[in-house]
């Protein structure tokens, strides 16, 4: 093989790899906007504290529906799952509901015995 093959074929494995389903990836800007929605639920978790009293019931699910809208996010875009097989998608969603699963327990654990 010349040089000049071998350069084809690594370019070529490279597209291969790279091509992803003919979807464009997000910008610096898709990005950045990402981040500030993250920064403002982050912001939002942390504010519960201040209003735990008025929340009341409402604090558990609340801060769980924020943390689900989080990871959804940082998994769909920082982490790419967008672009790759419904396979990761669904291990991904299956190790939620078992984090999710095992908090409740957890808390439930605590409620009933502590």
């Amino acid at each position: 093989m010349t040089d000049d093959t071998v350069a084809r074929e690594v370019a070529k494995e490279y597209e291969a790899q790279t091509e992803h389903e003919g979807r464009a990836h997000p910008s610096d800007r898709s990005y950045v906007g990402i981040a500030v929605i993250l920064a403002a639920l982050t912001a939002l978790e942390v504010a519960t504290y201040y209003f735990e009293e008025q929340l009341g019931g409402f604090l558990v699910p609340a801060l769980m529906l924020m943390m689900v809208v989080k990871f959804a996010m940082v998994v769909m875009w920082f982490m790419h799952l967008r672009f790759d097989s419904n396979l990761f998608t669904k291990m991904f969603v299956s190790g939620l509901f078992l984090a999710i699963g095992v908090y409740a327990v957890a808390l439930t654990t605590f409620k009933f015995f502590g």
